[in-house]
C-alpha cells in the first residue's frame, strides 16, 4: 500500500490582499490559517537530517517498485495463467496486488522525483499531479477494503463452516465495491489537488503538489478528513480486529467435540497458520499507518505546532517510509508465502509458457495431483 496523499494541504485566502507594489503572487497562495510569515518559515530541505531522510524515502521507493511491482506482477500473471487458483479469497488478494502494482510502476518513479531529485519541487503539471494523488489514495483505500474482505470471508468460513460459501455473482459485487467505494470518495482529494508555488525559507518558492483548500473551506475538509479516517481506517481495522479475535477464539480456545483424527487436527493447524499471517497483516497495517494518520490530523488541525518545527518535513518523511512500508510486507505475506501458487509462479519465473498441447497435459498432471492439508490452509482458501 505504497499510497501517499503528497506533502501538504494548502490552505488558501481567496480574499488576501496585497499593495499592487507589494504584490507576491506567492503569498496569495500561502496558508494564512498557520499564522507565520512567509520569511519566518524554515527551510527544511537543508541540513543533515533531511539529506539521510531523502536517501531513506529514496531506497524505500526503490524497494517497492521492485518488491511490489515484481511480486505482485508475478501474483497476478498466477491468476491469469491458472483459473483454478481463483477461489474467492485469492481474488481478494488480487486486488491488493492490483493497486499496489499499479501505485510501483506508475506511481513511484513521479514520487523518487519530486521527493529525492528535484527535493519537493514538482515538474509535471497540474493534471499528472492531481491524478498521480488520486491513485495513491484509491490504491489505499482499495487494499483496505480487500483486508476488511478477506476477514469477513475468513469469519464466515470458520465461524460459520456450514454456510454455503457465496456465489460467484455476490463474489464479483464484493469486489467491484471494494474498488468503486474508493474510486468515489477519492474524487474530492483529486479534484482539490495542484501543483502550486508557495513560500518556502526565505526569498525562496517551491511547486507543491498538494491539496488546495481555501480558508472558508477548511470546514469542509476536515469534515471530508474525519469521514475518510472513520471509513477507511478506524472502522475498517475495528472490524477486522473483531473479526479475528472472534476467529482466534474458535481455533485456540474451543475445544473441538468427538475424537480428533490426524486429518482434523492437521487442518486446525493449517487454519491457524493462516490467522497468525492474517493477524501479522493486520498488525503490520496498523503499525505502519497509525502514525501517518496521527501526524496528518496533527499537521492540518493543529498545524501550528509542527510548521516552525526546522525537522518536521523529515519526520513526515520518517511517517511515510513507514507507512509505504507496509506494500512491501502485504507482497511478501500473500506473494512469497509457501502455498499452492510457488508451484506456477516457478512455471512463470522460468518462462514454462509451452504450447497449448504441452500446457494441457500438464494441467492434466496438476489437475490429479492430491492437494494436501498444509498446501490448502496456506492458500487461504
Amino acid at each position: 500500500m505504497a499510497n501517499i496523499t503528497h506533502v501538504a494541504v494548502v490552505f488558501v485566502d481567496p480574499h488576501s490582499q496585497t499593495p499592487a507594489d507589494e504584490h507576491d503572487p506567492y503569498l496569495d497562495l500561502y496558508d494564512t490559517d498557520y499564522g507565520i510569515p512567509a520569511e519566518e518559515m524554515p527551510d527544511t530541505t537543508q541540513g543533515l537530517a533531511y539529506f539521510v531522510a531523502t536517501i531513506v524515502i529514496g531506497v524505500v521507493l526503490v524497494c517497492i517498485m521492485l518488491v511490489c511491482g515484481i511480486g505482485n506482477f508475478l501474483f497476478i500473471a498466477t491468476l491469469a495463467r491458472y483459473k483454478k487458483l481463483r477461489n474467492l479469497t485469492n481474488l481478494l488478494i488480487a486486488n491488493l496486488a492490483i493497486s499496489d502494482f499499479l501505485v510501483a510502476v506508475v506511481c513511484c518513479p513521479f514520487l523518487v522525483d519530486y521527493y529525492v531529485v528535484k527535493q519537493l519541487s514538482w515538474d509535471h503539471g497540474k493534471v499528472l499531479c492531481a491524478c498521480i494523488n488520486y491513485l495513491q489514495t484509491v490504491s489505499l483505500y482499495v487494499s483496505t477494503n480487500a483486508l476488511l474482505a478477506i476477514a469477513v470471508d475468513r469469519y464466515m468460513a470458520i465461524i460459520h463452516p456450514l454456510r454455503p460459501r457465496m456465489k460467484h455473482q455476490t463474489a464479483y459485487c464484493l469486489i467491484t465495491g471494494v474498488w468503486i467505494v474508493p474510486v468515489i470518495i477519492s474524487i474530492p482529494s483529486a479534484y482539490f489537488t495542484s501543483a502550486t508555488k508557495v513560500p518556502y525559507g526565505a526569498n525562496r518558492s517551491k511547486t507543491f503538489c498538494a491539496q488546495i483548500w481555501t480558508v472558508d473551506q477548511q470546514f469542509y475538509y476536515r469534515s471530508y478528513y474525519l469521514f475518510i479516517f472513520a471509513v477507511e481506517f478506524l472502522c475498517p481495522v475495528l472490524s477486522m480486529a473483531l473479526c479475528y479475535m472472534r476467529i482466534s477464539r474458535e481455533l485456540w480456545f474451543k475445544s473441538v467435540p468427538g475424537f480428533q483424527t490426524d486429518q482434523i487436527r492437521k487442518r486446525l493447524r493449517c487454519r491457524r497458520k493462516t490467522v497468525m499471517v492474517l493477524i501479522g497483516i493486520l498488525t503490520a497495517y496498523i503499525l505502519c499507518w497509525t502514525p501517518y494518520y496521527g501526524y496528518t490530523i496533527l499537521r492540518d488541525f493543529y498545524p501550528t505546532l509542527i510548521s516552525r518545527e526546522k525537522n518536521s518535513l523529515v519526520a513526515f518523511y520518517i511517517i511515510e517510509c513507514i507507512a509505504m512500508s507496509n506494500s512491501m510486507i502485504n507482497t511478501f505475506c500473500f506473494v512469497s508465502v509457501k502455498n499452492n501458487t510457488a508451484v506456477y509462479f516457478k512455471r512463470i519465473v522460468l518462462l514454462r509458457w509451452k504450447s497449448t498441447y504441452t500446457s494441457r497435459k500438464t494441467d492434466v498432471r496438476t489437475l490429479s495431483m492430491p492437494v494436501t492439508e498444509e498446501i490448502d490452509c496456506i492458500q487461504l482458501g
